[in-house]
């Protein structure tokens, strides 16, 4: 697996695909690259595609519990995108929490971008200041992983995480390995709050997600939380040239669990970028 320093961080990505178009793939809380594998074999004739271990997954580095995580993983997916690109911009790929470090990287360093595909950014603040009328039913569903983070219990956390944002996976059936590595993970979980709820990067300033002018495709699974669609309203009343694509059947993980109407759907948005 190719590693480098990146942004200061011992980074290791995985390599998929050999086209002719370069592509960054950012993963999801509690994930690593190596997740897009099922969409990166169905795209590996259109693009030469590098999916990076966010800090503190995989083999990446440990986040260092103080710089904020998505500017962190920006700068980190900037710097790989500026390398594999030579100069050129590349098409940004990415889900749940790497959505929206795909999304803030489009802000900070446009050049990069070819084109951006947005699957279910989780940019909670977003459809809060939108829609604040979401805000009690919200905190509802995600009462059982705050409890468990303000207690200390990180293995309850992790276990109502995955029932709100897994792939439906029983918690009981998975190994007693995997589930102390994601209680062990739930620290990102916290350290991502500044950016999902408070808009550590001031992304909702006014006109900046408005700027963006490369082609935009926005995907969600037709069975998700009901915050995402709200999200990626928000989203599309700012890009209103956004693509929409909704994969009924599917919930938040999609690119794994469907990944053949999702690779459907970029290949298409590469047709048009």
């Amino acid at each position: 697996m190719p590693q480098g320093m990146m942004a200061g961080v011992e980074t290791h990505w995985t390599e998929f695909g050999r086209g002719p178009r370069g592509a960054l793939l950012i993963h999801c809380s509690l994930a690593h690259g190596g997740s897009w594998a099922g969409v990166a074999r169905r795209l590996s004739e259109r693009l030469a595609m590098r999916a990076f271990d966010l800090p503190g997954h995989g083999r990446s580095a440990d986040w260092d519990g103080e710089t904020e995580l998505q500017g962190l993983s920006a700068e980190i997916a900037a710097s790989l995108a500026a390398e594999m690109g030579g100069g050129a911009p590349v098409d940004v790929i990415g889900h749940s929490f790497g959505a929206t470090v795909g999304l803030r990287l489009a802000l900070e360093r446009p050049e990069l971008v070819r084109s951006l595909t947005l699957i279910e950014p989780v940019f909670f603040a977003l459809a809060l200041a939108d829609q604040p009328g979401l805000d009690a039913a919200f905190e509802g569903d995600t009462r059982a992983i705050t409890a468990g983070l303000a207690s200390g219990d990180h293995a309850a956390a992790a276990q109502a995480f995955t029932a709100l944002w897994g792939d439906g996976t029983e918690w009981d059936t998975i190994p007693e390995p995997q589930q102390r590595r994601l209680a062990d993970q739930m620290h990102l979980i916290a350290g991502s709050g500044p950016a999902l709820y408070e808009d550590a990067g001031g992304m909702l300033r006014p006109g900046r997600i408005e700027a963006i002018a490369c082609p935009v495709l926005l995907m969600e699974g037709g069975a998700s939380p009901a915050i995402i669609p709200a999200i990626l309203d928000g989203i599309a009343a700012r890009l209103p040239q956004a693509e929409r694509v909704v994969v009924e059947g599917a919930g938040h993980m999609l690119p794994i669990t469907h990944p053949e109407p999702v690779a459907e759907a970029i290949g298409a948005l590469l047709s048009r970028s």
